[in-house]
């Protein structure tokens, strides 16, 4: 979309030599078309008047109409009486470079997992508070910030978490972060300057975990993931002195830690005075089960619990929140402090009269009942195409994780299913290992969170011969 300017219309950037042997006009000429060679302005962008370029180069006027002309009639420009000169279209393909190559299929229903329903955005209610936090906000808050965050919203968003996720929450400890990978960045920075060097992760688990350690020049290793959560067994036998991990709704498979698990967990962190970083991963959206607290209520002083709002309200508001062990915190804020100054105060004033008001609450509530009825849709749509295809990790969150019949090549369904324009992700691509020396069971993670319920049931019909297998 080009800018559409008012009032005194924009200004252009360009350069006249008067040392030059090169004429004037020449100069403006060779000037305005290598700028919109170069893709500045765009195409359809209004150009400043001939009389407003010629006061800020001090050419004369006639100049600048002379060679507005020109590149007019080589097709650069176009012109109508009574309206300004702007970038034609034409001119613009023709000079703006290599075009992205197309992608060979377009998706059409997408089972992404982790997208939350992006249509759902409380719009009202976000705008509203925007508007009060714009009007009421202290001048001295718009300075740079403390880099812990916003005093009130760590007050109230501790209460929040103490509340509703059973967290030890003591906002002098809670830091807000720009989502959840700048938070583990925060944390993992933080632990790296304390001397660790190995970070275990989850197997099968999220890649940018892995991702954001290895760019830190950590040392991974995986540990397995069964039905009941991480092998602390497993854990203790590698070294590590951190481990990243997602108790509540394990990130892809579901499960939730065991409460011995749990236990042993954190027994694990005092023996080998370790780190345990919590990603509280889906934890707001439950369905058939019981809420499980949050680990960081089991000992405030070795788990660092990171959450956000990007699965709640949208990822795009990039706030999130990380309560750190005590002695972790002043090394968090340090880095978050050299990072960006602090996340945006209006932002967060606005979150913390969403919490305080109830309308957060309100939302997760809402959201719960059209995820749930999603999830129904899913798990109707596979009764009826592909009943022998089992699902698991139902109970909470708004993905889930298909088990297909044996003999199914998973990356072979993943790649038929997208040339029939359906997103389909296999677990494959979440392990540490993405080649196994012997085969799996082939299985798909589904999201369902941004889908409607007729997407859902298009989709599974779509591919319901692939699920069946044989």
């Amino acid at each position: 979309m080009s800018i559409q300017w008012t009032g005194s219309g924009p200004e252009l950037l360009l350069h006249i030599d008067r040392d030059r042997p090169e004429p004037l006009r020449d100069q403006l000429e060779n000037a305005l078309r290598a700028a919109i060679r170069a893709g500045r302005p765009g195409t359809g962008e209004r150009l400043p008047s001939s009389r407003s370029l010629a006061r800020d180069l001090g050419i004369s006027r006639g100049l600048v109409t002379e060679c507005y002309a020109q590149l007019q009639a080589e097709g650069y420009l176009v012109a109508r009486p009574g309206a300004a000169t702007r970038v034609a279209g034409a001119a613009q393909a023709a000079t703006a470079g290599p075009s992205r190559p197309e992608a060979t299929t377009v998706v059409r229903v997408d089972f992404r997992p982790g997208r939350p329903d992006l249509s759902s955005f409380p719009r009202e209610d976000w705008s509203r508070a925007l508007r009060r936090a714009c009007r009421d906000v202290p001048v001295e808050l718009l300075g740079y910030g403390d880099p812990y965050g916003d005093a009130a919203l760590r007050e109230v968003l501790a209460a929040y978490l103490r509340r509703v996720r059973a967290a030890a929450a003591d906002d002098a400890h809670t830091i807000i972060c720009a989502g959840y990978a700048q938070g583990l960045e925060l944390v993992l920075r933080a632990l790296a300057a304390e001397g660790v060097r190995t970070v275990a992760v989850e197997d099968p688990g999220d890649p940018d975990q892995r991702a954001i350690a290895a760019a830190l020049g950590l040392d991974i290793v995986a540990v397995p993931v069964d039905e009941r959560g991480i092998d602390v067994g497993a854990l203790a036998a590698t070294g590590a002195r951190a481990v990243v991990l997602t108790p509540a709704h394990q990130s892809p498979t579901g499960v939730v830690l065991a409460p011995d698990r749990r236990q042993a967990l954190i027994a694990w962190s005092v023996a080998h005075d370790a780190t345990v970083v919590e990603d509280d991963y889906d934890a707001e959206f439950r369905y058939d089960r019981e809420p499980v607290g949050a680990l960081h209520g089991l000992a405030p002083d070795r788990v660092a619990l990171i959450g956000s709002v990007s699965k709640s309200l949208a990822p795009g508001l990039r706030l999130g929140w990380i309560l750190c062990p005590p002695r972790l915190s002043a090394a968090v804020a340090h880095h978050k402090e050299f990072a960006d100054r602090g996340s945006p105060i209006i932002d967060q004033l606005a979150l913390a009269d969403l919490l305080r008001s109830g309308r957060y609450d309100r939302h997760l509530r809402h959201m719960r009942l059209r995820y749930a009825a999603r999830r129904t849709a899913l798990v109707e749509a596979l009764r009826r195409h592909a009943p022998a295809v089992e699902l698991r990790g139902l109970a909470a969150g708004f993905h889930t994780v298909a088990l297909l019949p044996v003999g199914t090549d998973e990356r072979a369904v993943v790649e038929e299913a997208r040339r029939r324009s359906v997103g389909l992700y296999g677990m494959g691509s979440y392990r540490v290992d993405r080649h196994p020396a012997e085969p799996e069971p082939a299985r798909l993670v589904l999201g369902y969170g941004n889908l409607t319920a007729d997407a859902i049931q298009d989709g599974i019909g779509t591919i319901a011969d692939l699920l069946r297998g044989g």
